[in-house]
């Protein structure tokens, strides 16, 4: 029976290879929580983006109301209660619809503001 010596340069490789191996799971490891703290980071911002655009939506619903309510009902046909309704219904709508293709930039402008105290 043969027995092969023991070199210092396998011992070595042995040693290099363990640790290559060990920082390769610790760079997975970080890079996995790298990529869920950037997921959600990325949804955090969606929700902020969303809920600034809601308030928006809101704003103008409310300033459409009121701008409403300065105009005369119509002395002819007059304005029943269901179309009084419908017609708040459409304002709503009419609303969210501005504030997601833009709006007046109210969104825009929280948005920026509040993500600044995200970070």
């Amino acid at each position: 029976m043969q027995i092969d010596k023991i070199s210092a340069q396998s011992g070595f490789n042995s040693f290099q290879s363990a640790q290559t191996a060990a920082e390769d799971h610790t760079f997975s490891d970080q890079l996995k929580k790298t990529q869920a703290q950037v997921a959600t980071s990325m949804k955090d911002d969606k929700k902020l983006r969303n809920t600034c655009k809601d308030f928006e939506a809101m704003y103008l619903n409310l300033m459409y109301s009121k701008m409403r309510e300065t105009v005369p009902d119509n002395p002819l046909f007059g304005s029943s209660n269901g179309e009084k309704i419908m017609q708040s219904m459409l304002d709503t709508e009419l609303t969210k619809q501005m504030a997601n293709a833009g709006g007046v930039g109210l969104a825009d402008m929280m948005y920026k503001q509040l993500s600044h105290l995200n970070k």
